[in-house]
């Protein structure tokens, strides 16, 4: 018997305790938070209204206000259990990080307090030595800083044998570079809202003070038996399996789709939203997706930053969970070679100091004509900037997934559904049509038809979607840190929103403002065009239609991430102060360097799993083959059995193909050797070009063979968890 059959017999679901049913949601919902009202608790009322200045206004806090809000943070925390507390970042790794300090301060021989000061909250001093800076700061200069975001409450993170208080931060150098994903997209909101805010009061909103970005970011991953898990060094080195013969059954049924959720799933996820929700992450739906042992938690929107955050603190918390189950989660975009990867749909809106939605038409001319600017300014940020689109969301994983047939292709388009199609067509045209005999709003301004709320349809084959009220930017993958597609948005955004509201003053200076508006809107319907498809983004006649367009078609990493260094890009975001253009190239270069050795580890990954798995497996059943080829051959001669010649002939082809498969695999892994040996000699973009031409290719191939050999070796010999065991758990 195999080790893999071994496994088999020992899987099965851990015993839970049956317990109560919960308290209500509403009664616990962010306890662990030490949120607005958890503050004005335990501070002044003088002190609660100055950081509440801070966050609406910049007005900094005092250090004596700083000193009370960590005083009253400290005596929270302790209440709760926790004895340290963290700066809690967010590096360019795409991970989080904390470096734990005691409260404890000495007051004498062999005495403590506890104690926390206001810039020990406010600032901390990490070695950043180890993190990827791409060349902001070298080695020897060690020093990075963290530096409190007020705008994110601080939380509780619970172990079995304590608790930690968390204090999000930004991560930047000695020098004020930034070096992780959150001061980008704070930078990005400030940028996004002064445009938006510019725009909004020509249109007579004279009290917008402030416009923040909101998202919701759906979270997608896959389960797995731990048991299987630690017998695959592929998922356990990489995140993905790079062999594995399809599954007799995957996803071609469509019955795992909103079906049925397993009860170990499903205790699963009730223990993950519990955890969430004490922190204050609004989960609100939970699914089986598509491919079998996928699944889905999708939040409620929140500020772009506090939603990044809490994605996160999610994932993180899926992955803690899912072990105390027996399980695994996978986040890797494609863990599984033949069915549907995993994707992060981000889906995005605007939102005023009022908690109005500038991507919700509204109800009065007024509103929907501003509706129509905010949706003109949105695309042509996309089609003048889908390059950075597509450089935010390059990374290995994604390569995989992007352009497979369940997620949108490497093409940048946007849909908007047909109900907003016909009605910017018209604008365009102008030309009066009749839209909808039901639920219509007469915008009431010259040549601008009637306008239905319910505005758009859902196409799921598009990267960058209208849903009603908000856009879905589906090619974000599952694993990321969604703080840099958000900033890049953010930015692209906030560049056209100034050009729209630059364009609407001139053309308004002595004209009706509403027909200067339907102008300005009616022009960049006919430059964006081009970015709009409503068709099925995975046919290949998009493709090539999408060529004619002139839309670019990015495939790889390598490629993509090259838009970070483009001098109007640069131009772009230093313009509004997103990124400086040291901040960009070390990016560029960040990713590029992740992307390799995301490649080499996995290529040396699979190099073992060849040598010391899958040759081994196979010569053994190769052995198997010969000894019994031979037997027969010499009964034959020996003792005159009588064989069919045609049945001798089917054996020594099968033979035969065993004894290639296993060949093809070790020629393949030679050359997939001196390939890594000869790319350490190149720079960083050659050595991702060869990556991407040369050894993805030559993996593919080995695991071609490897996948052959794993559907004719017996069972007894192959050791490796198969995919219709791993995707079809108890």
């Amino acid at each position: 018997m195999s080790i893999r059959h071994d496994v088999l017999f020992k899987i099965k679901g851990i015993d839970l305790e049956k317990v109560d049913l919960p308290k209500k949601v509403s009664s616990y919902f962010g306890e662990n938070t030490f949120n607005a009202e958890a503050m004005q608790k335990h501070i002044s009322k003088g002190t609660f209204e100055a950081f509440k200045s801070w966050l609406s206004e910049g007005k900094i806090i005092t250090l004596e206000q700083a000193n009370e809000i960590a005083d009253a943070m400290k005596d929270w925390a302790i209440s709760k259990g926790a004895t340290y507390y963290t700066h809690w970042f967010q590096p360019m790794t795409g991970l989080t990080a904390e470096k734990h300090d005691s409260f404890i301060s000495i007051t004498g021989p062999g005495k403590v307090i506890e104690k926390f000061s206001g810039s020990k909250l406010i600032q901390g001093e990490p070695d950043a030595s180890s993190f990827p800076s791409g060349g902001i700061r070298a080695t020897f200069e060690a020093r990075g800083y963290t530096a409190w975001d007020p705008s994110s409450p601080a939380f509780i993170i619970e172990s079995k044998l304590g608790k930690t208080l968390c204090i999000p931060t930004i991560f930047i150098s000695y020098h004020g570079e930034a070096l992780d994903k959150k001061l980008p997209l704070l930078r990005s909101d400030e940028a996004l809202s002064r445009a938006a805010v510019g725009l909004l009061k020509l249109f007579g909103h004279k009290d917008a003070r402030k416009v923040v970005s909101t998202c919701g970011p759906e979270q997608e991953y896959f389960l797995i038996d731990k048991n299987y898990y630690n017998l695959r060094q592929d998922l356990v080195m990489t995140g993905r399996t790079l062999t594995g013969a399809p599954s007799p059954k995957g996803q071609q049924l469509e019955d795992q789709y909103f079906g049925t959720i397993k009860e170990r799933v499903v205790n699963f996820m009730f223990e993950v939203a519990e955890e969430a929700y004490k922190l204050g992450i609004p989960l609100m739906t939970r699914h089986n997706e598509v491919a079998p042992h996928q699944y889905e938690f999708a939040p409620i929107f929140e500020e772009s930053n506090i939603a990044a955050d809490h994605n996160q603190l999610l994932m993180d918390l899926m992955k803690k969970i899912a072990l105390r189950h027996n399980l695994v989660c996978l986040l890797h975009e494609k863990p599984f070679a033949g069915i549907n990867g995993s994707g992060k749909h981000l889906n995005w809106s605007l939102a005023d100091n009022e908690g109005n939605n500038l991507l919700n038409p509204g109800d009065t001319p007024e509103d929907n004509l501003q509706f129509l600017a905010v949706l003109a300014a949105v695309l042509r940020g996309v089609y003048l900037h889908a390059d950075l689109l597509r450089a935010s969301v390059a990374l290995a994983g994604n390569e995989h997934r992007l352009g497979a047939n369940e997620a949108p292709p490497a093409i940048i388009s946007v849909f908007l559904g047909e109900q907003l199609t016909s009605i910017l067509d018209m604008i365009e045209q102008g030309v009066k049509q009749k839209v909808s005999k039901k639920d219509i709003i007469d915008l009431g301004v010259a040549r601008l038809p009637r306008f239905n709320k319910d505005s758009t349809d859902r196409n799921r084959t598009s990267p960058f979607a209208f849903t009603g009220a908000k856009f879905e930017f589906r090619a974000v993958g599952s694993s990321q840190n969604i703080s840099t597609p958000i900033a890049v948005i953010n930015t692209i955004i906030a560049e056209s929103l100034d050009y729209v509201a630059e364009k609407i003053k001139k053309e308004s200076k002595g004209k009706d403002f509403n027909t200067a508006v339907l102008k300005v809107i009616s022009q960049l319907i006919k430059e964006t065009k081009p970015i709009r498809f409503e068709g099925n983004n995975y046919a290949e006649e998009w493709v090539k239609e999408a060529k004619k367009r002139g839309l670019p078609n990015i495939a790889s990493t390598y490629e993509a991430l090259e838009a970070l260094t483009k001098e109007k890009n640069i131009a772009l975001f230093e313009k509004y102060r997103v990124f400086s253009k040291q901040e960009l190239i070390a990016r560029y270069h960040i990713w590029i360097h992740m992307y390799n050795l995301t490649l080499e580890i996995e290529a040396n990954t699979l190099n073992e799993m060849v040598n010391a798995s899958i040759v081994p497996a196979g010569c053994e059943y190769e052995k198997l083959l010969t000894d019994i080829l031979g037997g027969l051959v010499s009964l034959k001669k020996s003792a005159k059995l009588a064989l069919d010649l045609k049945a001798l002939a089917d054996q020594k082809e099968h033979l035969s193909e065993v004894v290639s498969k296993i060949y093809y695999v070790r020629r393949n892994a030679l050359e997939m050797a001196k390939l890594l040996e000869k790319a350490k000699k190149l720079d960083g973009h050659a050595r991702a070009k060869t990556y991407f031409e040369e050894l993805k290719p030559l993996m593919e191939h080995i695991r071609r063979h490897t996948d052959a050999l794993e559907c004719v070796v017996s069972d007894e010999h192959w050791d490796l968890p198969k995919y219709r065991e791993m995707l079809f758990v108890k």
